[in-house]
């Protein structure tokens, strides 16, 4: 009888042990998964900056002909934003749009005759929507990888998630130069 009890209580700590590994297998796939859905969120929110910044662009630029430094810049950032590929590519780009365009409605403060165009004000309103949405699409995703990246590095799901396969993701960063002021000098 002894012998059977251990028997039945090592089958039982074994299948303890294989639905452990199954759920948390199953959770890493979740985050996986969420991390995903977060990037191609923010994919939409950054294709749709895309679209509305060269009407911007074409807008300011009837107004204001000579600023055309301003110009090429936001359109090479743009340029760099739509070929990056991995996160960190994308959140260099994205910060380099981001000063861009500041520089952009730097140059638009210039012109009360261009800040007064109703087509200019409704695309800065959607673009500053949009902005928000990046922002929090933004904030969500390296939320989820927070989290994905602390339970596969976490034991004992490291085990698991190394036996498997998963890998951290990067953050979308962004770096000190987005957060600092434009300086505009228009002698």
């Amino acid at each position: 009888m002894g012998f059977g009890v251990a028997i039945m209580v090592v089958l039982g700590i074994v299948v303890l042990i294989i639905l452990w590994v199954i759920v948390k297998y199953n959770q890493l796939v979740a985050f996986r998964n969420r991390i995903q859905n977060a990037w191609s969120q923010i994919d939409v929110q950054l294709k749709r900056r895309y679209d509305l910044i060269p009407n911007l662009v074409e807008t300011v630029k009837g107004y204001a002909k000579h600023e055309s430094e301003v110009f090429e810049k936001v359109t090479e950032a743009r340029a760099a934003g739509i070929n990056a590929t991995t996160p960190k590519e994308q959140g260099a780009a994205e910060n380099q749009i981001t000063g861009a365009l500041k520089s952009l409605f730097a140059v638009a403060e210039a012109y009360p005759e261009l800040k007064a165009n109703e087509n200019f004000m409704m695309l800065q309103e959607e673009l500053s929507g949009t902005e928000s949405k990046i922002a929090y699409s933004r904030q969500f995703y390296n939320d989820q990888v927070m989290t994905f990246n602390t339970i596969i590095q976490s034991f004992p799901s490291n085990i698991i998630a190394s036996s498997f396969g998963f890998t951290e993701h990067e953050y979308f960063p962004m770096d000190d130069a987005a957060r600092e002021n434009v300086k505009v000098d228009f002698s």
